[in-house]
């Protein structure tokens, strides 16, 4: 083998390994992720899912309490059976807490979910296979076409809220490191510039960019799947810009210092990633355990996803989505402030 080729190589494997955060991003992060998947999807086997069940107050026995079955398949699932009114269920499902629910009527059962979702075709699948025929005369599918109680319904604003994560964290925060690498930010410093004007010009353009990114979301969606803003138009525009200023002081904070771009796409990875995978943008996140629901609760981009989702499928106004926003913002600031007086110029 050629000397001058081989020392290239060994140059290459020392530049690698020097860097413990680029060794952390490389090797030990997808394994946390892979973990951190495992645990939603594949609990020793056996995967829990609740259903509603509604209607006449003699519920056959076989879809009360809490039942194993699936077992002659090899996968085994517990379902756990809830007595609930109709409007308790049909909340539930436009939360993301329940696939379907079914409605006990004149001795049969109809099975109330959208077919578009492929997690309510399993759970029907599951449950038609163990309870068909147990106590009833027929069983049939009332499709959920509903406004808020479909898939897309649940999607939608799930993916406003990783827009406004996505935009902020990469467009604020990767901008700032490579203006730092190609020595763009060392011309601010002779300057008159301050910084706080520095980091208002870039939220008011993720702002800018932000709303017009949304507002082509939500007539996409209107007009090919009829989706409807069903609460406060003003309490979505306060949540939007919560949410905007909030990550806009995560990515400052997580640029204040980073000068190298393998240090940087790993922390976006490790602040973007996770949030997108734990907070339920694609999937309902109670298939989590239980002692992670409040931890997952906590962030970020679930406090923003959960908002615009209760203003779009529930009719929530100023007063549901105080909370959220007070957190917000509140999150922004102390980011922003640590992230002012952290950053540094070059």
């Amino acid at each position: 083998m050629n000397k001058s080729l081989l020392q290239l190589i060994l140059v290459h494997f020392k530049t690698f390994f020097r860097e413990p955060a680029v060794l952390f991003w490389a090797v030990l992060f997808p394994i946390i992720m892979v973990w951190v998947l495992g645990i939603a999807f594949s609990n020793k086997g056996e995967s829990l899912r609740t259903v509603y069940v509604t209607g006449e107050s003699v519920i056959p026995e076989k879809i009360t309490g809490e039942k194993v079955m699936g077992e002659e398949t090899g996968n085994v699932y517990r379902i756990k059976f809830q007595k609930a009114s109709e409007p308790e269920a049909i909340r539930a499902v436009k939360r993301g807490l329940i696939a379907l629910f079914i409605e006990v009527k004149n001795d049969s059962l109809i099975y109330h979910f959208d077919p578009l979702n492929s997690d309510a075709q399993l759970t029907h699948l599951i449950l038609e296979r163990s309870i068909a025929g147990v106590n009833t005369k027929s069983a049939s599918i009332n499709p959920l076409q509903t406004q808020g109680t479909r898939y897309i319904d649940f999607l939608m604003p799930g993916m406003i809220a990783l827009g406004i994560m996505n935009s902020c964290i990469w467009g604020i925060g990767w901008t700032l490191v490579e203006s730092r690498m190609k020595k763009l930010l060392r011309r601010m410093v002779a300057t008159p510039l301050k910084k706080p004007v520095f980091f208002t010009s870039h939220i008011i353009v993720r702002i800018v960019l932000g709303t017009l990114e949304t507002i082509l979301l939500v007539l996409f969606s209107y007009l090919y799947f009829g989706t409807r803003i069903a609460g406060s138009i003003p309490a979505f525009m306060t949540v939007f810009l919560a949410g905007i200023f909030a990550f806009a002081g995560i990515a400052i904070l997580m640029a204040s210092r980073t000068s190298k771009t393998e240090v940087a796409n790993g922390l976006v990875n490790a602040i973007t990633l996770p949030m997108m995978i734990l907070s339920g943008i694609f999937f309902n996140y109670h298939n989590f355990p239980d002692w992670a629901i409040p931890i997952i609760h906590a962030l970020p981009l679930t406090l923003l996803a959960d908002s615009i989702r209760s203003i779009f499928i529930e009719g929530a106004g100023f007063m549901e989505v105080l909370r959220p926003v007070i957190i917000l913002c509140a999150i922004g600031l102390v980011a922003f402030t640590t992230g002012l007086r952290a950053f540094r110029w070059y």
